[in-house]
């Protein structure tokens, strides 16, 4: 059914089918289609890969990221952080899981003026010591209206916030507005240098 909506490519181990697939991806947003791009969490697209503009609207995050528990090196990484640092093993295992989570979710966010639907597929999410170990600017955008909704509702507000974001921007809602923090226009003026957009984005998330 999906492939009656969008065209849909999918990430493969092999580097050089990925890139194409994701060209191709690229080659459907740039034509008015759109189509749908699957990765896997902890893969090259999946931390590597901006999908800012039309290229990400929206991102679906199935399930929860956590780490492969059997590698010999987590193995001993945990057990030293158990024995050192005194971690508990769920706690960093958890940690660990939204980061990535979060790290997914935030390819379709990548500047100030970028906008996009972060759906985060699994009931566990919802559950304090998972939702609590988001990072502040997921979860002070995240209403308790917007939490454990079915597919009709999660569909609805997602239609809604589609149409209000389609509307065209007042000019006089604009004036006033930056895109740097006031911070940021600080250190441009003292230093007399002009970082790119690009290192302004995101510098203090993970």
């Amino acid at each position: 059914r999906l492939l009656d909506k969008k065209l849909v490519f999918i990430e493969t181990p092999d580097a050089l089918e990925a890139s194409l697939a994701l060209e191709n991806y690229r080659k459907a947003c740039d034509s008015g289609r759109g189509a749908i791009f699957l990765c896997v969490a902890r893969g090259k697209v999946a931390e590597g890969i901006d999908f800012d503009r039309h290229y990400g609207r929206c991102v679906i995050m199935m399930g929860i990221p956590y780490q492969y528990t059997e590698s010999r090196v987590l193995r001993a990484r945990l057990e030293y952080m158990r024995e050192q640092l005194e971690v508990r093993e769920g706690d960093y295992l958890s940690f660990d899981a939204m980061r990535q989570a979060a790290q997914c979710i935030g390819r379709v966010i990548r500047s100030k003026s970028d906008y996009g639907i972060m759906v985060m597929a699994d009931r566990r999410y919802i559950r304090a010591d998972k939702k609590n170990k988001l990072p502040p600017w997921i979860l002070e955008n995240l209403s308790d209206a917007q939490v454990d909704l079915d597919t009709d509702m999660a569909v609805a507000v997602a239609k809604s916030f589609l149409r209000q974001m389609a509307q065209p921007m007042p000019k006089d809602a604009l004036l006033g507005t930056a895109l740097l923090s006031e911070e940021q226009v600080a250190e441009l003026t003292m230093t007399g240098t002009v970082k790119s957009a690009r290192e302004f984005q995101f510098e203090d998330r993970s």
